[in-house]
């Protein structure tokens, strides 16, 4: 298993990432097609700065990345086309960058883990809640999501919650992540607002029409 890890650090730095969960981002990309070019995309808990890599990749010049998190992210040798924040996505505003809606919401936050598997999950899964909470209204009619959660008893019901907004979606594990590890990826392909409505029990006041990109290929519903 070591080996193995050892093997994506050394590609991370050999390929100038910042960090090996880079491939995690690329691998779900390849199979999903999350990322389009052009696309406007908030990257949620990005510190140190890979999948922000990833995504101005994939997206281009064209597109744009906001990578935000808590601690500080160096830029260094970043692209223009990404922005920086410094802050917390609670009280973060997506027009103090400039932008109304997202077309992806990418996320790879995780709680400080203290060793208790049962609270560490939990406290996992209300990051996901409280994010899917504000794709409400940050992301579009159409848009893509990933979110990283830790597995445990709660982790079905989150799933649930997301085949309500979206018209596919799923729990993932990257060949990137540790064999031993309690991560998953949940993503979702074509936000529906109208799940939005379902999952809150009323249309919010601001709730828009369905307006969906096409289905991405390889996406076995």
């Amino acid at each position: 298993m070591r080996e193995v890890q050892d093997h994506w650090f050394r590609e991370a730095k050999r390929k100038g990432y910042r960090s090996r969960a880079a491939f995690k981002l690329l691998e779900l990309d390849d199979r999903r097609r999350i990322l389009r070019k052009g696309d406007v995309v908030l990257d949620a808990g990005a510190a140190p700065g890979s999948w922000c890599q990833v995504a101005a990749a994939r997206v281009g010049p064209k597109g744009r990345v906001v990578g935000i998190d808590l601690k500080p992210i160096e830029r260094g040798n970043l692209p223009s086309e990404i922005d920086l924040v410094e802050g917390d996505l609670r009280t973060f505003d997506p027009s103090s960058v400039g932008v109304e809606r997202f077309d992806v919401v990418l996320s790879d936050m995780a709680p400080d883990t203290t060793g208790d598997h049962f609270g560490d999950h939990h406290r996992s899964v209300r990051l996901c809640h409280e994010l899917l909470d504000r794709c409400t209204t940050w992301l579009k009619p159409g848009g893509n999501m990933v979110m990283k959660v830790f597995e445990g008893e709660a982790y079905r019901d989150l799933l649930d919650r997301v085949s309500k907004r979206f018209g596919a979606s799923k729990g993932f594990k990257p060949k990137a992540s540790r064999s031993e590890s309690v991560e998953m990826f949940v993503f979702g392909l074509d936000h529906d607002p109208s799940g939005d409505a379902t999952d809150a029990d009323e249309a919010g006041p601001d709730a828009l029409p369905p307006r969906r990109r096409p289905p991405s290929p390889g996406w076995n519903r």
